[in-house]
């Protein structure tokens, strides 16, 4: 009898090892993909919208599918993001309800005492940074302007060309 027992274990056990072991595997992946997710979100609140956090919204029902209170939230929040041309008031509500979802994230991680929703609406952000930010968008923005120009002044100048092709600035030559 205890050698059957033994020939059973012997059997049994490794494949029982196994299985535990893949679903503790997979349980980890899972931990980390939600992670991922809330690190890409929790980095990115500071700039607004990057690709990752595109990326990272449009899987948390993925993710999440085990986790109702969160796609819950993802759905309110996504719902708020809707809209087309938002006024300040919109925009208020997009970034309260992002950070909400942050908040439900960061609870379903199990950092409900951790990360507190005062932390997620004060991230660290250098004032060189931000000065420097503010100098891109400057920046850009004037390149915008020169570039309309320029097509303004392109068009003006083709617009003036007479029958041969030359433009009248040419006969003054």
């Amino acid at each position: 009898m205890l050698d059957i027992l033994n020939i059973i274990a012997l059997i049994f056990v490794p494949i029982f090892a196994v299985v535990v072991g893949q679903k503790m595997q997979d349980r980890a992946q899972k931990r980390n993909d939600k992670m991922q997710i809330f690190k890409i979100l929790m980095t990115s609140r500071i700039f607004g919208w990057t690709n990752e956090s595109v990326q990272a919204m449009n899987l948390i029902d993925i993710v999440f599918a085990d986790d109702e209170d969160v796609r819950k939230q993802w759905k309110i929040c996504f719902d708020k993001m809707c809209v087309e041309n938002p006024t300040k008031t919109e925009l208020s509500k997009i970034k309260t309800e992002r950070e909400k979802l942050l908040e439900t994230i960061a609870k379903s991680l199990g950092y409900k005492d951790i990360i507190t929703w005062e932390s997620i609406q004060n991230p660290y952000i250098p004032k060189g940074m931000t000065e420097l930010m503010a100098q891109q968008q400057a920046y850009q923005k004037n390149q915008s302007v020169i570039m309309e120009q320029m097509k303004n002044n392109i068009m003006h100048t083709n617009g003036k060309e007479n029958e041969n092709g030359q433009t009248e600035n040419a006969h003054a030559e």
